[in-house]
């Protein structure tokens, strides 16, 4: 039986259980993670926690949606087991009819027949292999900025702090002027204390030029912030900086997650490192 549980009745400790040892586990559905990018949220709960679908939320006025946070790119059903596409069409048809809209990112294994679906691309990189390897797949554009790269006085930070970090977003990354809720959620983000927080950057002549926020949750390398200003563009410091991570997280289990891009220019570049696409789709009520 699926129920539908208010994040006050959660219980935590299952509840995150399942999203570590979920076969489709992704950081953005831990607990911990969903409480700090998320307004509200509950979650749909099979039986004894043994597949969860969170629900994030918001309210204006009097009207209830169901909405996709910012920085959180995949939810919907997260199991300890394979899903099939019926237990995936039943948590939906589950989701309260309380909320006015639904507007929900599912990940990327849960697989629903419908041709009506938004469907949105990812990319992904094992990392079980040398670095050596894994960069003899890079793309030839990638090898050659690779080494200009390690040519120039390019230097690796692998600890960059949070201060500075924001501080360099604030100058380079004008999105947020838009979505000034955008910075508040990042600021959170920031202050995450559990391990999961990683800050990389690239400095050139002791000035940061490029850096990148990730997260990670002991399976996947969550590129989830990425920085950068001209003069990283001009010299390959974001190549250099994610060949930096690949070699930190050779041969290992590790998934290095891009985390997109629909942008053709981006995701150009993420599938130059030999990453993968997944593709995954956005539910929204009038799509069903």
């Amino acid at each position: 039986m699926i129920n539908y549980v208010k994040r006050k009745d959660l219980e935590v400790s299952k509840y995150d259980a399942c999203i570590k040892n979920a076969l489709q586990s992704r950081v953005y559905a831990f607990s911990w993670y969903l409480d700090i990018v998320a307004d509200n949220w509950d979650v749909l709960v099979l039986n004894n926690y043994e597949a969860v679908m969170p629900i994030p939320w918001k309210q204006k006025y009097f009207i209830k949606y169901v909405t996709q946070p910012f920085f959180c790119q995949q939810l919907g059903v997260f199991a300890t087991h394979k899903i099939s596409k019926e237990l995936v069409l039943d948590f939906i048809q589950k989701i309260s009819n309380k909320f006015f809209k639904i507007s929900l990112q599912l990940n990327a294994e849960n697989k629903i027949d419908s041709e009506k679906l938004v469907k949105n691309n990812n990319y992904v990189l094992a990392l079980n292999k040398t670095s050596e390897a894994l960069i003899a797949g890079f793309s030839n554009n990638r090898k050659r900025d690779l080494k200009k790269a390690m040519a120039s006085s390019l230097i690796i930070d692998e600890d960059i702090s949070v201060k500075e970090f924001f501080k360099f977003y604030l100058l380079n990354d004008k999105y947020y002027d838009k979505h000034n809720s955008i910075k508040n959620v990042l600021e959170n983000i920031l202050q995450i204390k559990n391990g999961s927080l990683k800050l990389y950057g690239v400095r050139s002549n002791g000035v940061l030029i490029s850096c990148v926020l990730l997260l990670d949750d002991t399976k996947r390398i969550t590129y989830l912030v990425p920085v950068h200003n001209l003069l990283s563009k001009k010299s390959g410091a974001m190549t250099l900086l994610i060949t930096a991570i690949i070699k930190q997280f050779q041969n290992s289990e590790y998934i290095l997650d891009f985390e997109g891009s629909m942008v053709a220019g981006v995701a150009s570049f993420y599938k130059s490192f030999g990453a993968k696409k997944e593709v995954y789709s956005l539910l929204a009520r009038f799509n069903l």
